[in-house]
């Protein structure tokens, strides 16, 4: 099934003489609730445009108990409206990475980010081309931290998801570094092990696990209590570039240039699965490209279903997760990055070229063994699966050895 182009977003500064290298989209986001999507459109800007709001969730998003007759809800709507106007960044430099993060205790005189009074707070972290890392404040632009240390390029970016203000960064100095946005943008450690550029880096939802790939053939797999390397996971035969863990955190899946994405138990080290990037269509002509499907991003739907891949061969795929070739693709150009949208239906899109592009993306409703396979592995990992006094089947089936 060929997926269907939504929508198409274009740089809107003219190319500079130096455009080759500086348009490039490389990294695309979205907020954790879907209100707001970030592009690194090139030419040192990042792009902020609100995602469109129901009726409800407007009406939602402006209750608040302090909320004391009619002037002030429409002081509190012309807020609302403000917050939410397309902004732009000047980072001053090529932006590599980025991610989001909500900033917890946004109220009436918080002394942490100015945010508007009632509304979500939002921040907001850039990894730029001198290894500086800004964080913004979304709703007002502002520029709240620089953190300093990273010697290279920041290539990637990842918050914790629950919230603790805990930023991991990858960068082409070979390292990763932990900064807590809660302590000032404290730096707390700094991960050595890569002897290569790091490309990637994604913390498991649960914030047990990190991940990072780099120039080399294997992945490093990190504690993010101990912050000490857990283990190696090694079987691509070329660069692996990408990486992200599932929903539930029980699956890693990590993309390489040899074309192929490897799915883990994160847990056992296990290799559970291996997806390969064979051509499409025979009327595309590889002869000129050495590695036609070098991998460049990899990512999972939000119900844990599906996965996205984007490669050199100039096609997003779409996998589902019990089979084996994909079930959706759609023609793109020079692809770098995918993202799938929060929650489901469609799938961001970067280039080489500094647009992006929105996909349809298989909507699914998942069955009721999927759900609770998800929510038993949100807590339990494979060792507590595999100690359970169930039937052997069933334990295949948590561990997502049944494909």
């Amino acid at each position: 099934e060929e997926s269907v182009l939504l929508a198409e977003l274009k740089p809107g500064r003219p190319q500079r003489y130096d455009w080759k290298s500086s348009c490039e989209t490389w990294s695309v986001a979205f907020s954790p609730d879907g209100a707001w999507f970030a592009w690194s459109q090139g030419h040192c800007v990042v792009k902020l445009i609100p995602w469109p709001l129901e009726e409800a969730e407007l009406c939602k998003t402006l209750e608040h108990k302090s909320c004391d007759g009619k002037a002030e809800a429409r002081s509190r709507e012309a807020a609302s409206r403000e917050a939410a106007k397309e902004k732009i960044l000047e980072c001053g430099q090529i932006v590599w990475g980025l991610a989001f993060s909500a900033w917890p205790g946004a109220e009436a005189g918080g002394a942490e980010p100015a945010c508007t009074v009632g509304l979500p707070c939002l921040i907001l972290a850039t990894g730029l081309n001198d290894g500086q890392i800004k964080v913004w404040e979304v709703q007002t632009g502002h520029l709240l931290f620089s953190l300093l240390g990273h010697q290279d390029v920041v290539r990637d970016l990842s918050f914790t998801p629950n919230g603790s203000l805990i930023l991991v960064s990858a960068s082409r100095d070979r390292t990763l570094r932990v900064w807590d946005l809660s302590r000032d943008g404290r730096q707390v450690q700094v991960l050595s092990g890569h002897v290569q550029w790091v490309y990637c880096c994604s913390i498991s939802p649960d914030c047990s696990m990190l991940c990072s790939v780099a120039g080399e053939k294997s992945a490093l797999l990190w504690s993010m209590r101990s912050y000490t390397l857990i283990r190696r996971l090694e079987g691509h035969q070329s660069s692996v570039v990408s990486c992200d863990f599932s929903p539930d955190s029980a699956l890693l899946v990590t993309a390489s240039y040899d074309a192929c994405v490897l799915m883990w138990d994160p847990y056992t080290g296990e290799r559970l699965r291996t997806l390969c990037h064979a051509p499409l269509h025979s009327t595309v002509d590889y002869s000129s490209e050495v590695h036609t499907s070098s991998l460049r991003s990899v990512c999972f739907s939000p119900e844990g279903l599906y996965l996205a891949t984007v490669a050199d061969d100039r096609f997003l795929r779409i996998w589902g997760l019990e089979l084996r070739s994909p079930v959706g693709f759609a023609p793109m150009s020079n692809g770098l990055c995918c993202m799938y949208f929060p929650h489901g239906g469609f799938i961001a899109t970067g280039t080489r070229d500094g647009h992006v592009q929105f996909w349809t993306a298989p909507r699914v409703l998942s069955s009721l063994k999927h759900l609770c396979r998800k929510a038993l592995r949100t807590f339990l990992t494979t060792y507590q699966v595999l100690a359970l006094p169930i039937p052997k089947k069933l334990k295949e089936f948590l561990t997502y050895k049944t494909f």
